[in-house]
């Protein structure tokens, strides 16, 4: 596999996985903590599923586009919450997580 094909697929998981780092953690800040448990959930989940998507395209996996699709699933599913919530951090993450499942929807084919 082509390593150069996969780079801005990566560079999306990379970018993702650290907006979910980010808002996670700012969630955890908020007020209302209990309020934010799902989108904490799903941030720490999307993060984990970016990094290991990102390793293994850089390993040009068999398995990589089928780690893409499901990433991608993930993504969606973290931005839709994301997208609910009012705070900044919240509303940056939601579009790190929309370009990462376009990236990684393109990848998997």
């Amino acid at each position: 596999m082509d390593f150069g094909k996969f780079k801005s697929c990566i560079e999306a998981c990379h970018v993702c996985a650290a907006y979910c780092d980010k808002c996670a953690t700012e969630c955890l800040k908020e007020d209302d903590v209990k309020m934010m448990a799902e989108c904490i959930r799903l941030d720490m989940q999307c993060a984990q599923i970016c990094r290991l998507a990102a390793s293994f395209m850089a390993q040009g996996s068999e398995y990589a586009r089928e780690l893409c699709r499901l990433c991608a699933d993930i993504c969606r599913q973290c931005g839709d919450e994301c997208a609910k919530h009012q705070a900044g951090h919240c509303q940056e993450c939601a579009d790190a997580c929309r370009r990462c499942a376009e990236e990684c929807a393109a990848m998997a084919g």
